[in-house]
């Protein structure tokens, strides 16, 4: 773990009786980094945030932040961060007025104007009970009131969760504008993978309650991409297909003259055997979509 580390995964495990919903996570977030977590309904992503914001004690191995245990220093860490939980407990009788009103005397460096400006962004009726808002306008509210502190770390779990799409961009538009211009360090976790790929430098994929992946996303999608080329007159589609195979491509097929697969290793030496292979015409890649590599590896079930 290095010095500017805000977040630490040590091989936390979480164990809800003899269910194991998080297994040996280790995992950093550096400062200043955006870095999401995905992974489908039960691959322990929301287990492995509660234990993070020591919410509930880890089975084994821990969860820092800051380089403190957050089990044990919970009280004096979360002051340092704003969270947007998964689902949200405000009360529902309060207005966001009150709300920013009790936040403010519990929350040392909490700036009043900044609150005010963003409520106003979003356009959220402040003197309204927070139970009497919508889905988005609750989330957005919660946002509001989470950075209401200046925290260093913020963590969103599954912001956009029920939101529509005027609503999830704006809290995006918000979440670009404000954090990443700042410098804030986020971890979020979220369902929404279009959404996300413009904003993380980062992604970690969660199964099983296992780290399957953790990389850049400019890394990541340079070397997932898909092909498509045609099949050259007079030349049968196997061995095409097979040829596509050795050089690792997936999920090869044809439609017709169409032949396409994936690469999850895709490199300039890949690029290059292409125009090698006999039979195959004009065959050129392109990028594949974080939604679609989070498919290719955990299934079509989505995140």
């Amino acid at each position: 773990m290095v010095a500017d580390t805000v977040v630490a995964f040590n091989g936390l495990g979480v164990r809800y009786g003899r269910v194991d919903a998080v297994q040996d996570l280790s995992l950093d977030v550096a400062t200043g980094e955006v870095v999401a977590i995905l992974g489908r309904n039960g691959s322990g992503k929301s287990s492995a945030v509660r234990a993070l914001l020591g919410l509930l004690r880890p089975s084994s191995g821990s969860a820092r932040l800051f380089g403190r245990d957050s089990w044990r220093e919970r009280a004096r860490l979360m002051a340092r961060v704003g969270v947007v939980p998964e689902r949200l407990d405000m009360p529902p009788d309060l207005t966001l007025t009150e709300l920013a009103r009790f936040y403010r005397r519990v929350s040392p460096r909490w700036d009043d104007v900044a609150v005010t400006e963003r409520l106003e962004r979003f356009r959220l009726p402040a003197d309204r009970p927070f139970g009497r808002l919508s889905k988005g306008q609750q989330r957005q509210g919660a946002l509001a009131l989470s950075l209401g502190s200046s925290p260093e770390l913020v963590v969103l779990d599954d912001p956009t969760l029920g939101l529509d799409p005027v609503a999830r961009d704006s809290l995006y538009q918000e979440m670009v504008g404000d954090l990443a211009d700042r410098g804030a360090t986020v971890l979020v976790t979220t369902h929404d993978l279009a959404g996300i790929e413009g904003l993380a430098d980062r992604i970690a994929i969660l199964s099983d309650g296992r780290l399957l992946l953790d990389e850049t996303v400019d890394d990541l999608k340079s070397r997932w991409r898909r092909v498509r080329g045609i099949l050259a007159e007079g030349h049968d589609a196997a061995p095409v297909e097979a040829a596509l195979g050795d050089l690792g491509a997936e999920a090869v097929g044809h439609t017709g003259r169409v032949i396409s697969g994936r690469f999850a290793r895709f490199d300039a030496a890949v690029d290059g055997r292409l125009a090698t292979i006999p039979g195959l015409a004009e065959a050129a890649t392109e990028s594949m979509s974080l939604d679609e590599i989070f498919r290719a590896l955990c299934g079509e079930g989505g995140a």
